[in-house]
């Protein structure tokens, strides 16, 4: 009976170091994916972080930025009273203001007063109530304001204006209060007021209201 042939020697690469060559590109290839994945893992992480950083930025020149609130004379009309002599006068105005509260928490103020004066002398004066104004919101309040010559120097110029028929006027005020937000931050505000008009005695009206 013949006998059977070894099995044969497995066999060896020409080159031994084929193998190994296949095995370093593919560990340089994982290396590098790896890498590429950390990059933009960091690059995710850099890009909230900017983002987080500009959103509190916003949140901070914006939202958690007070404001002083606008006091002003928005407009008037004159009642039945309106008695003006070559040196002298006595008006009833309908005068409405405004609060203008443009900040994002809610506005509230003590009770103040309004004055109104003819070259820096007082002629009339009305009280506000003490109030509250909602956030980014305008406030209106009516108020009735008599204006008289009464207390006036004689030497005040007032009878050359009754006699062109203008009289120019200032008012000003300063409400004090506090802007608050989100009920935990409160800071002292006041809302002042600085006008000027004219009051045409002849067609009796209001014109040139300008408020700083």
């Amino acid at each position: 009976m013949a006998e059977k042939d070894p099995a044969p020697y497995p066999l060896v690469p020409a080159n031994g170091r084929a193998r190994s060559d296949e095995e370093s590109v593919t560990a340089a290839h994982s290396a590098e994916l790896r890498k590429k994945k950390r990059m933009k893992c960091i690059a995710y992480v850099v890009a909230f972080a900017v983002f987080q950083t500009i959103i509190i930025a916003v949140f901070a020149l914006t939202v958690m930025r007070i404001k002083s609130p606008k006091f002003r004379v928005r407009e008037a009309s004159f009642l039945s009273t309106f008695d003006v002599t070559n040196a002298s006068f006595n008006l009833a105005m309908d005068t409405q203001f405004t609060v203008k509260n443009t900040n994002f928490g809610h506005f509230k103020y003590d009770y103040g007063s309004v004055t109104f004066a003819y070259k820096g002398m007082a002629i009339g004066e009305t009280q506000i109530g003490e109030a509250r104004v909602r956030a980014r919101s305008t406030k209106k309040v009516n108020a009735i304001v008599t204006l008289s010559a009464n207390n006036l120097p004689s030497n005040s110029g007032l009878s050359f204006d009754l006699g062109l028929g203008l009289l120019r006027l200032t008012s000003y005020s300063k409400l004090d209060g506090k802007v608050q937000l989100m009920k935990v931050i409160k800071k002292k505000k006041s809302a002042q007021m600085d006008c000027s008009m004219e009051i045409n005695l002849r067609l009796r009206t209001i014109q040139n209201l300008q408020c700083m």
